[in-house]
């Protein structure tokens, strides 16, 4: 502590920028000055970069806050928050950088603001190392409105890697606290569906062969049900530049949603971008894990700001988790415990993450 500002070490663990958003995020919402050093160390290009910032200018904004060091390759920052307020506010990546990333960091600020918000977010919708906008709105979005808030996403263009320029409008209203979560019974797979999407000046086709061979994979697994993966172009005056790809869910008997998806790139066959996904969800459907890899770590900062003890089981305990229990544990009193699944097939890798949560009352409200 300097002061009595908290010091986070941005370089360990996972060392990216999940740290920088998980921090940031609590920082604003207890009122705790931050000082965050070595930031994306171990990355190959360390320190801020587009997405990093923007994100960063938003929770500030978001809050009156005052931010030092914020500016790209920066790798150090020092954030001091003030009163989290709602209405209107920007986020734009200039880049490709993930506007489902800009989400995560905006999103627990907000519900506990003093009024309703609207984020406009601009960037890549369906980005490389960063869940596609698409499993958002199909998987996170269900699952984290268990906690008992709600929130809608109007994805008004999509963007493409290199230049981005998508945009998405998130509109929230604020909580006066979020309800634990139980998500321990996996249940039975009952459908299987998805979206394979090709824009720009990529034909359908693409996404034919991208949903064609995605089912042939799944049905080498899951013979009896019925699996719908539409083929879709995106119309041009909603999308920006050229891209493809595909998200695959699977419901089960219980609620539970677990996806798969991949992204299209040059060079990149589209037999095998399907292939890929379809792969994904199958080893997310082999642990009997009740949430895939991808959301794992999302619920954490929700679980530990709860009231009550949460429950999540899942496969095996991804570094991103391990990272976002340790930060959230260091800023919060919420108190996380990972112990394997007992009650399964001793050879799944299953584990019930529990989070008695801190209990965050909205002040405002």
């Amino acid at each position: 502590m300097d002061g009595d500002r908290v010091e986070i070490d941005g370089g360990i663990m996972e060392g990216g920028g999940q740290i920088l958003r998980v921090s940031t995020a609590l920082s604003c919402l207890l009122g705790l000055p931050l000082r965050v050093r070595r930031i994306r160390a171990g990355r190959s290009q360390p320190g801020l970069r587009p997405q990093h910032l923007s994100g960063l200018e938003m929770i500030r904004d978001l809050c009156d806050g005052k931010l030092n060091g914020g500016e790209i390759g920066s790798t150090e920052i020092t954030f001091t928050p003030g009163k989290i307020k709602g209405g209107m506010h920007i986020a734009d990546t200039k880049t490709a950088g993930s506007v489902c990333l800009l989400m995560q960091v905006a999103m627990p600020c907000v519900l506990f603001a003093a009024s309703p918000s609207e984020l406009h977010l601009k960037g890549g919708t369906n980005a490389e190392m960063a869940p596609q906008i698409d499993y958002t709105v199909m998987v996170f979005k269900p699952i984290v409105e268990k906690f008992n808030f709600t929130f809608n996403c109007d994805i008004k263009r999509r963007g493409y890697y290199p230049q981005g320029g998508g945009e998405v409008v998130v509109q929230m209203s604020p909580v006066k606290e979020l309800s634990p979560i139980n998500l321990t019974e996996r249940g039975t797979v009952t459908k299987i569906y998805g979206r394979a999407f090709v824009a720009g000046a990529l034909p359908i086709k693409l996404a034919k062969d991208m949903s064609a061979a995605a089912v042939r994979c799944i049905r080498r697994e899951i013979r009896d049900l019925y699996i719908s993966i539409q083929p879709v172009r995106e119309p041009d005056d909603q999308a920006v530049g050229t891209g493809s790809g595909i998200i695959i869910v699977a419901e089960t008997s219980t609620g539970c949603l677990l996806a798969g998806s991949s992204l299209g790139k040059r060079g990149k066959n589209a037999d095998k971008v399907g292939i890929e996904a379809a792969e994904m969800l199958l080893q997310n459907l082999k642990h009997g894990g009740t949430v895939d890899d991808s959301l794992q770590d999302q619920l954490i900062i929700f679980m530990a700001l709860a009231k009550g003890v949460s429950r999540v089981k899942s496969g095996p305990i991804t570094l991103h988790t391990q990272t976002a229990i340790h930060f959230v544990e260091q800023l919060t009193k919420a108190k996380f415990t990972v112990t394997k699944s007992e009650e399964d097939d001793p050879s799944n890798d299953t584990y019930i993450i529990e989070c008695q949560g801190m209990g965050m009352i909205n002040p405002n409200l």
